[in-house]
């Protein structure tokens, strides 16, 4: 037969027509931002993926550039509204954005494997298994694009991460955040391919994915050991630490002070204060410095406390053990200021643009690269500080360095009434169970909270509220596997699902 001839290549039927499949995609966005607090609705995450990937199947590539954008923009604008409470609508649509076109462009990978991978190997094992698992290979591929680019990405919208309050949270502590969130999309990949291949008229195939779902919905949490306890005492003052607030000399110190009072006394090993929390540096400011060795005096524990501090022509977002003997010779510097909220890339380009916004970054904070680890007493105590919770190998740093607990230090004050604390609040938790670890995670103006290796929070401070809290933290010991092994999965998932699509696409060129 001649070439003339041939049969043409069969593609993949789109399952949606295009201006049903924008909707869709739309919808898919607002439901994925539900499961994130303030609604924590985790269970749509599940309904979210499903109808964005029903919207890329079968979609040419300028399709799915479309579909994908609608989804990543309708997500990312209503998840980080909150970056508009101060500084407007330019920072939030910048970041919305960009954030939805690095996604558009992403998802058409996935839409790729959608017409490849069912020709280069049909039947059920290439519909229930390989596809489902480049899919969710993919997906995760693109958390790690956003991630990391540009500048140090932005990993705050991982899907994983809805699901702190979820029985799938226990996953974590196996395989990662990265891989909870590829085990999500693979679970619902395979229920899709299996209404496609109507199973139901063959009970059989079902065993499999209704097995895979009961598997991953039981699975305990990986085990760490019991390492005894240690009694922190972590105090949320409320004060005026928002960029813009008024304020008098030594006023956020002062809040502080007044709202640790009530531990002076207390049975305690370790006092901590929040990101922010001293309002000057005190390694500048002798007057504060007096100051903080009075409270570790009063409170008989070291302080760990947090200010901006200078070293030389650098600026640092510095954590700091100060002893009552007036000493504070451990310190970490935040690993990830914020870009254009800590210090601005490129700025005479951005001040070219947006001369007002830039102007306001007046201080450049540089990137720490000292261990997020200090030792109080003999006890490793892990760090990270603000947005740095979101970051893995800050958290599996601390974890690997023998940290048997872990303390967050945020300030939320430049976001107060939106969701950004409640969020973080929801990355921490997922955190303690990845880890195996409780975090004790405090605020300036709250919500605070100390969470316990199985996400359960024993003690919490409500927002605009000042005040102590003092709790026996539980300690632990060992890795779980999810620190171990999550920087591989990522790796594996992130190649693997590559390597994958290009064997389809070798693969559906020779079956024709």
């Amino acid at each position: 037969m001649s070439s003339s001839s041939a049969a043409p290549r069969r593609r993949t039927r789109a399952m949606l027509p295009l201006w049903g499949a924008v909707p869709v995609a739309a919808l898919a966005g607002w439901l994925m931002d539900l499961s994130y607090p303030s609604v924590s609705a985790w269970i749509l995450a599940f309904p979210a993926v499903a109808l964005l990937l029903l919207a890329l199947i079968g979609r040419r590539a300028g399709g799915a550039l479309l579909v994908g954008f609608v989804y990543g923009a309708v997500f990312f604008f209503l998840l980080v509204s909150w970056t508009s409470r101060y500084l407007g609508v330019i920072p939030w649509a910048a970041l919305a954005l960009l954030e939805a076109a690095l996604t558009a462009l992403a998802v058409i990978l996935i839409t790729l494997a959608y017409r490849w991978l069912p020709r280069a190997v049909p039947g059920a094992v290439g519909r229930l298994g390989l596809l489902p698992a480049v899919v969710g290979s993919l997906w995760v591929g693109r958390e790690l694009l956003l991630g990391s680019f540009p500048y140090t990405g932005f990993p705050w919208a991982r899907l994983g991460m809805t699901q702190s309050e979820s029985p799938w949270a226990t996953l974590s502590s196996w395989v990662g955040v990265s891989g909870l969130s590829f085990l999500m999309v693979f679970a619902v990949a395979m229920l899709i391919e299996s209404v496609r291949l109507r199973l139901w008229r063959r009970p059989l195939l079902l065993i499999a994915p209704a097995a895979t779902v009961i598997v991953l919905l039981v699975t305990p949490a990986f085990p760490t050991t019991d390492a005894g306890t240690m009694r922190i005492g972590a105090v949320q003052g409320n004060g005026p630490t928002g960029y813009f607030d008024e304020r008098e000399p030594y006023a956020i110190v002062d809040a502080q002070t007044k709202a640790t009072e009530p531990l002076y006394g207390q049975d305690m090993d370790l006092l901590v204060w929040p990101e922010g929390g001293l309002g000057g540096d005190p390694f500048q400011d002798q007057s504060l410095a007096r100051r903080m060795t009075l409270i570790a005096n009063r409170a008989d524990a070291p302080l760990l406390a947090n200010a901006a501090t200078a070293r030389g022509d650098e600026f640092f977002n510095t954590s700091m053990v100060w002893m009552p003997d007036g000493s504070a010779d451990q310190t970490h510097d935040k690993r990830y200021p914020v870009p254009f909220g800590e210090y601005v890339p490129n700025r005479d380009f951005y001040f070219a643009i947006v001369p007002d916004l830039i102007g306001l970054i007046g201080r450049e904070y540089s990137h720490g690269t000292n261990a997020p680890l200090v030792d109080v007493d003999g006890v490793k105590v892990g760090l990270a500080i603000c947005f740095d919770v979101i970051y893995d190998d800050v958290i599996s740093e601390g974890v690997h360095g023998g940290a048997q607990v872990l303390v967050f230090q945020t300030n939320n004050a430049d976001f107060r009434g939106t969701d950004e604390n409640l969020q973080q609040l929801a990355f921490a938790r997922m955190r303690a169970i990845e880890t195996g670890r409780s975090v004790v995670n405090v605020s300036t103006v709250g919500t605070s909270q100390t969470i316990a290796p199985n996400g359960q929070t024993p003690a919490a401070l409500t927002a605009d509220e000042a005040g102590p809290r003092l709790y026996d933290v539980e300690l632990r010991s060992g890795l779980t596997a999810g620190v171990v092994v999550g920087p591989w999965v990522q790796q594996i998932l992130l190649w693997g699902g590559l390597g994958a699509l290009l064997f389809g696409w070798w693969r559906a060129r020779r079956a024709g």
